[in-house]
């Protein structure tokens, strides 16, 4: 098959791989019929993952068609269609029995495109795959799905819920990017008072407003001054870093009401500083995460009742062949506008299951 492999930092190649096949009694192997890029993917490129070694096949999120089972798998079979979760969950251990699948200790976790080969390939296996996949239905377009895979549950668990969005609350979101556009989204289910949009590029904030920010300031054009006008001087009551950099980090606390809430959100691949000598004497709650998809259920039973809008999202699409030229359109967005950058062949109307491999099990 043909993937996207991680070189080392500064080098992907879109070549020939081995074809995955089933190591696991509770694997599916799935082929990939569409799959996006996310900016974590530009952290390991940057080299800020360490983890990701030379010869990783990158990405942890697609839509897919199911080829080959584990003699283990229950709730998926060869032709169904799926959603892959960015988070696998081994549904056994301490994390994952308290939803908190992110922080999985066997065996899953954040691990496609990191630990194990990912997404951006032709075809993948997926560990535990029935905690791993979410079936989908076809009246959920390919491409609107594959939003759910990773921005829509990290805007929504890591940002809205961490950060305790309430109604007729001041938020401010620092990063217009997708999870930041993906949390001014989910963010309107809790009838926030005021919604913020921080960013440096002009055609983010524009998608911001779009997408229900009530008010977008440039990054270097006086946000604090802005929040505080806004605020009387008192400061957001919520402020999502969506951005990873220490300054935008550093600008959510100045930005913070007493008693507020920083939730960061941002992959941070340098350190930060925390200035406890002005925050000591706030009341201010700081959070980090990573996602846990355990609200992915919730967010695909509302895209699929057409409660949950997406589709401004996905800016640029590409033949899943043109992974390299997506990469440097999606690495380049300041000059591109490109938001979210989706890649894939034919719609699943016209897809067939073909087994990967003779003897496949179901």
């Amino acid at each position: 098959m043909k993937a996207l492999v991680f070189q080392g930092p500064g080098e992907v190649a879109w070549q020939n791989a081995p074809d995955p096949a089933v190591q696991d009694a509770t694997d599916a192997i799935v082929r990939v019929d569409a799959v996006t890029l996310c900016g974590t993917d530009l952290h390991i490129v940057k080299g800020h993952v360490p983890d990701v070694e030379p010869g990783r096949i990158l990405g942890h999120e697609a839509v897919g068609t199911v080829v080959e089972t584990g003699a283990d798998v229950r709730t998926v079979r060869p032709g169904d269609r799926v959603l892959i979760s960015c988070v696998s969950s081994c549904g056994r251990c301490r994390f994952c029995r308290e939803r908190r699948y992110g922080q999985c200790r066997g065996g899953g976790g954040w691990v496609l495109g990191h630990l194990v080969d990912g997404t951006q390939a032709e075809y993948v296996r997926v560990p535990f795959a029935d905690l791993s996949v979410h079936p989908l239905s076809n009246a959920v377009d390919s491409f609107d799905a594959v939003l759910l895979a990773d921005i829509f549950p990290t805007a929504y668990e890591v940002g809205v819920l961490n950060g305790r969005v309430r109604p007729g609350d001041t938020v401010v979101v620092v990063g217009a990017g997708p999870v930041g556009l993906a949390a001014i989204l989910t963010a309107h289910l809790y009838s926030p008072g005021r919604i913020i949009a921080v960013d440096l590029a002009a055609s983010r904030l524009e998608a911001a407003s779009r997408m229900g920010a009530d008010a977008v300031v440039a990054a270097d054009d006086g946000p604090e001054e802005l929040v505080a006008e806004l605020t009387g001087g008192l400061g957001a009551d919520v402020v999502m870093e969506a951005v990873g950099a220490p300054e935008t980090f550093e600008m959510c606390t100045r930005m913070v009401r007493p008693g507020g809430r920083v939730a960061n959100i941002g992959v941070h691949g340098r350190p930060v500083a925390l200035h406890l000598e002005d925050l000591w004497i706030k009341d201010v709650t700081i959070t980090t995460g990573l996602v846990d998809t355990c609200s992915t259920p919730m967010l695909l039973s509302m895209m699929t009742a057409g409660r949950l809008p997406t589709a401004d999202l996905v800016t640029h699409r590409f033949a899943l062949g043109q992974m390299e030229e997506a990469y440097d359109v999606f690495g380049r967005a300041s000059e591109t506008g490109a938001i979210k950058v989706a890649l894939g062949g034919p719609r699943h109307t016209e897809l067939t299951a073909t087994p990967l491999h003779a003897g496949a099990s179901s």
